[in-house]
This record gives C-alpha cells, structure tokens and sequence, in this order.
C-alpha cells in the first residue's frame, strides 16, 4: 500500500533517454524530479525476461533507496481470451513478466487481459478468469508471492477489460489489484468522465466490489485521450484541453477521501505531466488542512 498519492511516467522521460544513464538510474532521475513511482514498460516481450536479472535488481534496489514505487506493464501480446495455443503462450509471457517484476521488486503487474474474438464476453472473462488462476498457481509455486497480477481497464470496445469486467477478475482471482485507466474508460465509454460525479460512481462501484482498501490504494493511469466509436486512438498532454478526461475532479476526490494512488502518467510528455498532477493534488490537499 502506497503511504501517500504518489505520481511518475509509464516508461522512460526523453530526458532521461537523452542522457544515456544506465536504466537502473531513473529512481534517482525521477527523485531528483521530485517525482516517485514509475512504470517499466516490457510491452514487446515473449515467453522469457528479455533483460537481465541484474539490472532489474539494481533497479530495485535504487528504487528503495530514492523511495520510488514500482510497478510493471507486461507484453502487449497477452491475449488470455484466444485459442488454446494463444493462451498457453500468454501465461508463458505473464510469467515472464512476474519474473522480472519480482526480481526488481515492483508491486504489480498491469496487463490488457486480451480480446473477446469470436467469444460472447461472458465466455471470455471465464476463459480470463480460469488462464490468470493458473498463472497464480504458477507464482505461487515459483515463491513469487509479492507481486500482485493487475489487469487494467482498456480502452477499446472489442478488448476484454471493462470496469465491470476487471473487477469482477479480482474478485474471481487471488493475488489480483484492478489497474484503473481513466482514460481507457474514458475513450470506451465515448466521453464518460465528464465531471467529479462521474469519478466518483467508478470510485463507489469499485469500494462496493473490492472494499475500502482497493479504492484507497488504487494503481491508476491517467491522460487526456481522443477516440472514435472504435474507442482509444491516442493520448494528448494535459495542456491539450480540447480532449479529455480532466484530471482535476479525480484530484478534488483524492483529498476529499484521503485516497493515496499510485498515478502513472501515460502523456506524451511523460514526467512533465505527472508533476503537474502531482502540484494539483498538492493544492487541493492544502485546501483542506
């Protein structure tokens, strides 16, 4: 549980990129930032970790000491809903996901949990449901007991993943922490997020499903998105108000409830958004000392 709303980047900042430090180094970098959580992206990855062990240890280990909080979105090719062989080998790459993230001592693991294909949803989220309890069997018989599976709200209407769906994973599934995509649920729902109340029936409806403790601690992302009636088609900068979701009615409830989430900003510009979060929810939590 994160002891206070914490703020970072899906994925490396330009900047740091630009200065070619080793990838163990951004907790530093995004300390220095001011910043202090962070999400490795592994989006490309197969059946094994396509890094090595002590690189994700040393990033760990810095991310300890400079207090940042770690988290790890898997492969883009997990699709836990396709046919047999599809399925095998997306709990292979889930797997390896879980391997890396508890090498490196990240909380959790984000992953899109597939697509409906040709399978009436409800037979796809049973499918979901029965391939993420054995990637679980398997995390427990590999003692990787830390890491807690996160399937994420997505943002498209022929992907598995609705709010209603991704809660209803964590409660049929041990070892599981929903991942909250405002924009995904944004772009899903054509524009859904339109004020405070709006965020707060999502916020209710997950504290009724999963308890007090899942709404408190909740592992989200955040950016404005444009969509079409396919759903998601890309992010845009906080600056860009033409698109939504506004973030500031999620902030108002962050210190209204005292939540403390783990905010991954997926904006184009990465860091530079997230500290703007980050001084938005600071001067709504000062508004009520």
């Amino acid at each position: 549980m994160a002891d206070r709303p914490r703020f970072g980047p899906a994925g490396f900042p330009p900047a740091f990129r630009e200065l070619e430090r080793p990838i163990e180094e951004v907790p530093n970098y995004l300390h220095e930032e001011g910043l202090s959580a962070f999400e490795y992206q592994v989006v490309r990855w197969g059946p094994k970790p396509q890094m090595k062990r002590e690189s994700a240890e040393k990033l760990g280990i810095n991310a300890t000491q400079q207090d940042v909080w770690l988290s790890l979105h898997g492969s883009y090719f997990i699709n836990l809903c396709g046919n047999t062989e599809t399925i095998e080998a997306s709990k292979k790459r889930l797997i390896a996901c879980v391997t890396a993230a508890s090498w490196m001592r990240a909380h959790n693991v984000v992953f899109h949990p597939g697509f409906y294909g040709k399978r009436p949803p409800r037979e796809a989220l049973q499918c979901c449901v029965e391939a993420m309890n054995d990637v679980v069997e398997s995390m427990r018989s590999l003692g990787m007991t830390q890491v807690c599976l996160a399937p994420e709200t997505t943002g498209k209407p022929s992907q598995l993943g609705s709010l209603d769906e991704i809660l209803a994973l964590c409660e049929r599934v041990e070892s599981t922490l929903p991942t909250i995509d405002w924009s995904h649920i944004h772009a899903r729902e054509k524009g859904k997020l339109k004020n405070i109340d709006d965020f707060r029936i999502v916020i209710d409806v997950i504290e009724k499903r999963l308890g007090t403790d899942a709404v408190k601690n909740l592992h989200c992302h955040y950016t404005r998105v444009e969509f079409t009636e396919k759903g998601e088609r890309c992010h845009h900068t906080m600056d860009e108000l033409n698109y939504g979701p506004d973030f500031e009615p999620f902030a108002v409830l962050i210190a209204e409830l005292d939540l403390k989430p783990v905010v991954i900003s997926e904006s184009p510009i990465l860091d530079v958004d997230s500290l703007k979060m980050r001084d938005i929810v600071l001067k709504e939590m000062q508004k009520r000392r």
